[in-house]
Formats: structure tokens, sequence, C-alpha cells
């Protein structure tokens, strides 16, 4: 059964599956079992729905044995990012401030993905709130790097990306406001997808900045990664920011219409700062690409050399006003009756228990750059600035189909090795960025197939592509993962 974990992807899930090589049940235990076992030192999960899990996969057996037609994600095993609510199950964000919360209703990709009946094993650990690049900001347990466990997994997805590279999941749902899908995915050989902001709807998912915010999926291959994408894109009344899903070539890619795409290789991105590692891996990556003959142009980006600086006054200002909701009356109280005698009390002793280092410096900050006499002068010529990295992409587009970029400036570095310095922290997701600030999607993919048995450290190439053409860069992804 351990073999069966390794070596699945999602349509080969689905044709063992109908083929009764194994059932949906089997399979669900298999993962239960392994996690029992290896995720002790790995630390992915928060919490585990086994019983709910086994009720549904058992339910897809039953369509199976019975000839009825099921969905290529019906019984697949998944995992999901502790910020998106499952009905019932625990939601917390990875803060001891939602320590006792659970949701009381499904986001609206669950209900999708229950639709297909995929079967959910569990929540799983991330920086708290989101706010991370390490996963070492969760409230409850550090999540290690499958490949070695000294290094971090990325973040804020962290457990997510570990969960699938560790084959704790066939695939995962992660969010992604600044890197938080991809720069994980490329620490952990994984494939993670930041759709189009607008591309999935947001209604379920605890915000952070809500203007920035996107929900993904994590994948073994690009092709897993356009099939879970497939089943949450669309518009949504509950989301008045989602978009209706246009037919395209994403699920069966015409690759000879890939072959055609021109790519953009942005000269401020390799301008120096990358480790030899991602250097090398980075050559390797364009000279495969080369090799399947497509159009390459060096194009500029200039002002993203700005984007991290706007990024971190635009999401604590929107972060201070979305955590505002935490005050210790809704959702949970963590403190005792005994241990209050005002509502003052409330506010500063759930928030001062409830809330650790990453959220407080990034609530102080953007209520800082709120406030008055601040605002014109940080928090609105940012979004000016924002502006102009989006203009950036859109002439860019212009003359190119998909951007190539590395995915981070290096493979995933020691826990403990950036915790003080956050400014060294942030850097790490200096190439995710501008791509959460204009609004494009982006995807990350390894360098090349990469082993746990090897113990080499992944690095992830990134593509870029136009608005709302998920499927011009999982559709190259795919090409290039034929190599």
């Amino acid at each position: 059964m351990k073999k069966h974990l390794h070596d699945l992807t999602i349509k080969g899930f689905h044709e063992g599956l109908l083929n009764k090589e194994f059932s949906a049940f089997e399979i669900a235990e298999g993962y239960f079992d392994w996690i029992a076992e290896k995720d002790k030192e790995v630390g992915a999960y928060l919490s585990l729905q086994k019983d709910e899990a086994l009720k549904s996969a058992s339910e897809v057996d039953v369509k199976v044995a019975s000839g009825v037609e099921v969905d290529v994600l019906a019984g697949v095993p998944l995992a999901v990012k502790d910020v998106v609510l499952i009905e019932d199950a625990p939601a917390s964000a990875g803060s001891k401030i939602l320590e006792k919360y659970s949701a009381s209703y499904d986001a609206t990709v669950i209900k999708k993905l229950k639709e297909a009946q995929a079967v959910f094993l569990g929540k799983t650990n991330l920086d708290e709130f989101a706010m991370g690049s390490s996963t070492e900001n969760s409230g409850y347990r550090l999540v290690h790097n499958p490949y070695d466990l000294l290094r971090v997994p990325g973040g804020s997805s962290g457990g997510s990306a570990a969960a699938v590279a560790a084959n704790m999941a066939l695939a995962a749902l992660g969010t992604d406001t600044g890197g938080s899908i991809r720069q994980p995915a490329a620490f952990c050989g994984v494939v993670g997808l930041k759709p189009t902001y607008g591309a999935v709807s947001r209604h379920g998912l605890i915000a952070l900045a809500s203007s920035l915010d996107q929900i993904g999926p994590f994948g073994k291959t690009a092709e897993d990664a356009a099939i879970v994408f497939s089943k949450i894109r669309g518009s949504d009344p509950f989301d008045s920011t989602s978009v209706e899903a246009e037919e395209d070539d994403l699920l069966k890619p015409d690759f000879e219409r890939i072959k055609k795409l021109r790519v953009g290789i942005p000269k401020e991105y390799f301008a120096g700062g990358l480790s030899p590692e991602v250097e090398k891996g980075m050559a390797e990556a364009e000279r495969r690409l080369r090799s399947l003959k497509l159009e390459f142009e060096e194009i500029s980006l200039p002002h993203t050399k700005y984007a991290l600086s706007v990024y971190y006054i635009i999401l604590p200002a929107e972060a201070s006003a979305n955590l505002a909701r935490f005050d210790g009356i809704r959702y949970s109280r963590i403190v005792s009756e005994k241990e209050v005698k005002s509502l003052r009390d409330i506010y500063f002793k759930d928030r001062g228990a409830g809330f650790g280092a990453e959220p407080r410096r990034r609530i102080l900050l953007g209520t800082f750059v709120l406030s008055a006499g601040y605002y014109d002068a940080y928090y609105a010529k940012a979004q000016k600035v924002r502006r102009l990295i989006l203009r950036d992409f859109d002439e860019a587009f212009k003359k190119v189909d998909v951007i190539f970029a590395p995915t981070t400036p290096t493979s995933a570095f020691k826990i403990g090795e950036k915790t003080e310095d956050p400014l060294s922290m942030y850097l790490s997701d200096i190439f995710t960025i501008p791509a959460n600030l204009a609004g494009v999607p982006a995807v990350s993919i390894p360098v090349k197939k990469y082993s746990l048995a090897d113990k080499e450290l992944p690095i992830g190439l990134q593509l870029i592509g136009r608005h709302f053409r998920e499927a011009d860069i999982l559709g190259l992804g795919q090409y290039y993962e034929r190599l």
C-alpha cells in the first residue's frame, strides 16, 4: 500500500479505482497509517478527519461498485490548509486565538470538492494567520521539510506542501498572498499554483489581505494541479471579486499551441542575489525549455524593486483591518471568566494570549500606515506604485505570453536561521510577491524530479501568465515535465 501512495497521481488513482486495483477506502486508510508513522517527524497536520474521510471514501466505493460514473477527483485524498473552512472541522488559522473554534459552514472551494466527492484527510499546519515564509510562526508546532528535517518547508502553506511532498496527501489546498503556495512548493519539490486574483472564490477563507489572497492547489505534477484548479475555479455569489471560468484547454493542453508560446526572461530577476544552487537550477531549466524550441525574449519589469516595500505596507494595512474581528468575544474565548473584570480585560488578555509575535508585528505596522497623517504618505503611495507594477506586467505581456523566473532566491534554509531577522525572512518572497500585487497567475514547478532518498534540496522555477491564462502556465509546465 505504501508503494501505491508514493507512486500515485490523481489520474493514476482514478484509473486504479475504476480498474478495481484498490478501493478508495483502502487508499484513505493507507494514508492515515502513513500519516501516523511519518507526521511525527514532519508536523504537516494540525488535525485529522479520519472518520469523515473513511465514510466519504466508502461512499465512492459503493458508486464505483454500482457502475455509477464518478468524477476524476472522487475518492482522492486531499489535505486542506487550516485557513479554509470545512464545516464542523477545527479552523485555527495556526493561531491560539482560534484554538477552540470549529467552522460553521463550508468554504465554496470545499463545497465544490465535496460535489466531486474528494476525501479530506485533515487540516494542515501554517504560519499563524498565513503570516510567514517558513511555517515557523505556527502557534502549535514546527513543520519540517521532508527533504531535510533540519530545514523549513517554506510558508505560509508549509504544512500542505510538506504533506504532498511526504506522500501524506495526494494533493492539497493552500493560500497565496505573497508567495505562500509557490515558495513552499519550491522548497518541497512539488507543484504549487497561485491562480489569477478572482479565479477562485475566497468565501470561507479566513482573510489575511483581501486584495491579495488566493486559494490554490498543490500537486505532484502540473496535471494534478490543473485537475484540482479546474474543480475549484469559477464565480461565486458570495465573493463579488470572483469571475466565471472561460472555456480553455486547461485539462487537455494543446502542445502544438504551447510550443508557440513566447517566453519572457525579466532581467531584474536575474540581476544577482540568487544562491549558486538556484542559479544552476535556473540555467538548467532554461536550457531544457530552449531545447523545446520555444521563443525566448528578454523583458523588463522595472518596478519590481519596489514590490517588497509596497507589499509590506498593503498587506499589514489589510491584515490589521481583517484581524480586528478576533476580539475575544466572537468566534471563541481563550481566557476564563475569572480572569476578566471588564470588556477592556477581554480585549487585552485574549489578544495578548492569542496572537503570536508576527501577527502583532504586522497588526501594529498596518495600524500605523493607516493612521491619520500617515495614510497618504504610506498606504496611498503604495497603492500607486502597485499600479505601476501591474502596468509593467501589462507591457511585458504585449511582447510575451509567459514569464520565466526563479520561485525563490535560495533553496530551503535551516530552521531558526532567519527567525531573528524579519527582513531576511521577507526577502525569501521577493520573486513571488509581484504576481500577487498584479493579480496575475503563477506556478512553481520543480526544476527536475526530486527524490526524498537522495537528500538533494529541491529548486523551483516560476512561470507567470496573463490574467486568467492558467492554461498557458500549467500547459507549459506539463510540457516541461515531459522532459
